[in-house]
């Protein structure tokens, strides 16, 4: 496999696109993350792109199929807003797509882990006290802090 950062040394936003249906929302030229399970899905795709293991093309074929079916969805319903627009549910259905049909994992599976995770008690891995004076540093979810955690769950995810 070969890691496209550092063969090419190129920036992981270099294959996206800046304008049409593919492109991800920006403020000031910045990617636009309102959750946290959003920016991890993002690099968990950029990664799974630069170590070859998906062809972006392919992901990208899919996410402006999610898009389009997405968008198709909501103006079908007269009740909808602007705000029921949810770039990154479209981005998580994409990948998802494209790693059941490489055979990576199942939709079985990705449903199957997420109901496992979804019966976990908010905090269920550690104790606010075990941080020691790191606390404010890790990088992690606590879910009583009422974080979204993707358009597939209500879980706490690690």
């Amino acid at each position: 496999m070969t890691d496209r950062r550092s063969a090419g040394g190129t920036d992981a936003t270099d294959p996206l696109d800046v304008e049409g249906p593919a492109a991800p929302p920006r403020a000031n030229g910045e990617l636009v993350f309102t959750a946290p399970w959003q920016s991890r899905l993002f690099a968990t795709t950029m990664r799974l792109h630069e170590t070859d293991r998906i062809d972006w093309e392919r992901f990208r074929r899919g996410l402006i199929g999610e898009i389009g079916h997405h968008e198709r969805a909501l103006t079908a319903d007269p009740d909808h807003s602007t705000a029921d627009y949810d770039y990154w549910g479209c981005w998580q259905r994409a990948l998802e797509g494209l790693l059941d049909e490489l055979g990576v994992v199942t939709a079985t599976e990705v449903g199957t882990r997420a109901a496992v995770l979804a019966a976990r008690p908010a905090g269920h891995d550690h104790a606010h006290g075990d941080h020691g004076d790191h606390h404010g540093n890790h990088d992690h979810d606590h879910g009583d802090h009422g974080g979204d955690h993707g358009p597939h769950s209500d879980h706490h995810r690690h």
